[in-house]
């Protein structure tokens, strides 16, 4: 296993407790629970259950209702309540937390050995099995599966005979995680539009990692190629533009004492042709990294992991179990990958006309029941195109 975040974590996990030997191996030497908010939806829920760590992730999480849209003059762009799709909510939990979690998870497994401060730059071929190689030319294995989970930036896309596209978005965002002690920001995710260049937004992130104060994760959306001169702009000109935004924002903001608190991150586009070739499967963000535009980054991971777990039980050789695992993803990727590209210009990016159109349709789903459904379970990671059933969640 390349990568101990989510999809490596989980992955590991399923595939150990079938009675599989597992080495995971993480660049990191000390990893910790670094980040800021993510949307925790049904289907990551649904993964996290099966592993038994769905109780303790809630009890750190914040239930989340309601996506809420809205332009500088008030207007309503998108309102999705999960009531929609049935007994459904969010969960806006922080990052860490959910790494906390996993991490701890495959520490105390029995079937897990873990490996710190291993760098992987490449694989060898050996017959039907491989070896990876460590930075500084050490070869670990033989393993007859590799699972490349080490994100959207892995050196392992550059090994692989499958066809690839890794580029980065223009666009990313600025983020900071801020101590919300009073909930001022509770059970809804509230964004604010002006155009599609400009996009504030707050959720609700549940308990900070290792403590008990409520944080809300503030986030900016900003052009990569523009933060320099947001930088030399300086806080205070910032800081008036997120009021101008959210006027609630004003006890997060006294939190800001240094640009440096403000992290930047940038988001890239992976796709790949197919998803495995012989004795190994790209996961998680390294086979199908996209903007978070539709929060389903985390939670489409995490049901990669499952789904493997489920493909290499159902199948004893490693080449079915890949080929099946490819098989029964390709829908659900395919419809949020498509989704995802086809919706981001609409919300970052400079063009006035797409923000127009949006403005103009998106509204309509307040009153189109069927659309409204439709957008509603495509939030909650579920979706499967316009003419397929639903996904069904395990139970």
């Amino acid at each position: 296993m390349v990568g101990c975040g989510t999809a490596g974590a989980a992955a590991a996990l399923f595939l150990a407790r079938q009675g599989h030997a597992i080495t995971v191996l993480e660049r990191v030497p000390d990893p910790g629970p670094l980040g800021a908010g993510i949307t925790l939806q049904p289907t990551g829920q649904a993964v996290l259950a099966r592993l038994g760590l769905l109780p303790a992730i809630l009890a750190r999480g914040t239930r989340v209702e309601r996506l809420w849209v809205r332009r500088l003059d008030g207007r309503t762009v998108i309102d999705l309540r999960y009531r929609d799709a049935g007994d459904l909510f969010g969960v806006g939990l922080h990052r860490g937390v959910l790494f906390a979690a996993l991490f701890d998870a495959v520490r105390a497994e029995p079937g897990i050995a873990l490996r710190l401060g291993v760098s992987i730059d490449g694989w060898q071929a050996d017959g039907d099995a491989r070896w990876l190689v460590a930075a500084g030319g050490e070869r670990i294995g033989p393993f007859d599966l590799v699972v490349v989970a080490g994100g959207g930036a892995t050196e392992l896309h550059a090994q692989t005979t499958i066809p690839t596209r890794v580029r980065p978005y223009p666009w990313g965002a600025l983020w900071f995680v801020a101590e919300d002690p009073r909930r001022v920001f509770d059970s809804e995710i509230t964004q604010w539009v002006d155009g599609a260049r400009y996009m504030c937004g707050m959720l609700p992130t549940g308990r900070s990692p290792g403590g008990g104060t409520e944080v809300t994760s503030l986030f900016w959306s900003i052009r990569a190629d523009r933060v320099p001169a947001w930088r030399d702009a300086g806080l205070a000109a910032w800081k008036a533009d997120v009021l101008r935004f959210e006027p609630r924002a004003g006890f997060v903001l006294e939190q800001i004492r240094s640009m440096d608190q403000v992290l930047f991150t940038q988001y890239r586009d992976v796709g790949m042709a197919r998803w495995h070739e012989r004795g190994t499967v790209f996961l998680g963000d390294a086979a199908h990294a996209t903007s978070p535009q539709l929060g389903q980054g985390a939670n489409l991971a995490l049901w990669d992991a499952m789904i493997l777990g489920e493909c290499a039980a159902a199948f004893p050789r490693v080449d079915d179990a890949l080929a099946a695992y490819t098989a029964a993803r390709r829908r659900h990727l395919g419809y949020y990958q498509l989704a995802t590209r086809g919706l981001t210009p609409f919300f970052q990016g400079d063009s006035r006309l797409l923000a127009w159109v949006r403005d103009l349709v998106f509204p309509t789903s307040r009153w189109l029941g069927p659309l409204r459904r439709r957008m509603v379970r495509t939030m909650c990671g579920i979706d499967l195109g316009i003419v397929r059933r639903p996904l069904p969640l395990p139970l």
